[in-house]
């Protein structure tokens, strides 16, 4: 299996390309599209570059995890009845 076919195949990775996808586009959003209509339906507080921020905090954190520990997908841990290498009682 090729490096870029583990990458894709880790759910984590998946989900922090999305979830950094969506924050950089709000993160845009908030620095083009924020005027005073926008800042008066959130009470004065500039939703997109919050959510946009959050969302791109928890991308990064998701990639620093699979870079922590990019095997661990909780395959192979021997806790599983179905786990074909569990040593088995009785």
């Amino acid at each position: 299996m090729s490096l870029l076919s583990k990458i894709l195949a880790d759910i984590r990775t998946v989900i922090a390309a999305v979830l950094g996808i969506f924050g950089l586009f709000l993160l845009i959003c908030s620095g083009f599209l924020n005027g005073a209509e926008e800042m008066a339906k959130t009470g004065g507080v500039n939703a997109n570059l919050w959510a946009g921020i959050a969302l791109v905090v928890v991308a990064v954190l998701m990639a620093l995890w699979w870079g922590v520990s990019p095997g661990d997908s909780g395959k192979g841990s021997g806790d599983s009845p179905s786990d074909p290498g569990a040593h088995r009682q009785g």
